[in-house]
């Protein structure tokens, strides 16, 4: 496949994802047998996106075997190793376009409100989650905002907040921006329409 420049991929993933909200996807079924030969991987895109199993990230853009690199954590969070993933990624495969994936009511974002809100108790290990999801949270807590829309806004500055990061603490993502060869931009994904909204 040509290089595809950070437009292209935008609109090859946007496109998917239309295919797959219509109900006309054109890779819903996955036959082993016929990828069995693939050696080589030369993914198009990075997502970095939620744990969470409403999100089947090559389903919902459409994708096959080997188009996308993914990493995927509750919350769509940015933590040394899934930055040292993407940093791998860019390296080795050059891709042009990183997508933090996030979407409506993620367990991460309620957990971290919760905290934040009625100081739920949580374990060790998922407070190395929900801590660094807060910045996004506590900012948004003394606006009295509904539940809904304080959900829906900590959806969003999280995904916001998780693409930052990745452009302003990596110097390899950083070079490479700088450089016109990459992008960083955040989408959001409606459990409920199965649309893929591009944030950034």
């Amino acid at each position: 496949m040509a290089h595809l420049n950070s437009e292209q991929v935008k609109k090859r993933l946007a496109d998917g994802n239309q295919r797959f909200v219509d109900g006309i996807a054109l890779h819903h079924k996955f036959h082993p047998h016929r990828h069995k030969d693939i050696q080589d991987q030369a993914p198009f895109a990075i997502v970095l996106g939620c744990s969470d199993s409403r999100v089947p990230i090559e389903t919902i853009f459409d994708q096959s075997f080997g188009d996308l690199f993914i990493i995927r954590i509750a919350g769509n969070i940015v933590a040394p190793s899934q930055m040292g993933s993407v940093e791998f990624a860019i390296s080795k495969f050059k891709v042009s376009l990183i997508v933090v994936l996030g979407h409506s009511n993620c367990g991460a974002i309620s957990a971290t409100i919760d905290e934040c809100i009625s100081k739920t108790h949580l374990s060790g290990s998922l407070h190395s989650i929900t801590n660094r999801i807060k910045p996004s949270i506590l900012p948004l807590i003394s606006l009295n905002l509904p539940n809904h829309k304080l959900m829906n806004k900590a959806v969003e500055v999280n995904i916001i907040n998780s693409v930052k990061q990745l452009q302003d603490q990596s110097p390899i993502i950083k070079e490479a921006i700088e450089n016109n060869k990459l992008k960083v931009v955040g989408a959001n994904y409606s459990l409920k329409s199965g649309v893929v909204q591009f944030l950034t």
